[in-house]
């Protein structure tokens, strides 16, 4: 039996002869490519669709519990804490651990795909793809807090470094007071 199997595998028994059966139905099965640009490809491609060679590229294994935090971080926009991160991946996959969550962010922030910073209280928070970096107001009154604009981070930035010579770094700047509606 064996030696059939064999035979069977290096076409000694059917030779090159093609089985018609198959071939009747194959213009069926064959489908057009779609027309696209590589325009509409480029345009369509999210930042993360390569996130797991690039990071594989940078030593880190491609895990389940790493694909759970990319997917939670492709249904996010703007910040998040690393809390919150880790309890949405623990609802997805228990077997999810802070270790594995903070050693992801930090590749990822290399990467340029998330950038931490620190919120009211020191506490650390993550951007979601971000555009530009920003500092924070934070109301200590009503507890709301708003990006600085990249204007008015620009002339904070330029300020401290003329007359002190200091050189900020914008996405860690936090500043806290009260908003209009908590002046009084």
């Amino acid at each position: 039996m064996r030696r059939y199997c064999n035979n069977l595998r290096m076409d000694e028994v059917y030779g090159n002869r093609p089985m018609r059966h198959n071939q009747v139905h194959r213009k069926d099965r064959t489908v057009p490519r779609a027309k696209t640009s590589e325009a509409d490809h480029r345009a369509s491609a999210s930042p993360w669709d390569d996130v797991a060679d690039r990071l594989r590229t940078n030593g880190l294994r491609w895990t389940p519990q790493r694909r759970t935090l990319i997917d939670v971080l492709r249904e996010r926009e703007g910040h998040v804490t690393a809390t919150e991160l880790i309890a949405r991946c623990k609802e997805r996959d228990q077997t999810t651990t802070p270790s594995t969550v903070y050693r992801t962010l930090d590749m990822l922030e290399d990467l340029g795909l998330v950038r931490h910073g620190h919120g009211p209280g020191g506490r650390e928070e993550y951007h979601v793809l971000p555009r530009q970096i920003h500092g924070h107001l934070h109301c200590v009154g009503c507890g709301t807090t708003w990006e600085i604009r990249p204007e008015a981070g620009a002339v904070i930035v330029e300020a401290l470094a003329s007359q002190l010579g200091f050189a900020v770094d914008l996405s860690h700047v936090t500043i806290s007071g009260r908003c209009a509606g908590c002046h009084d």
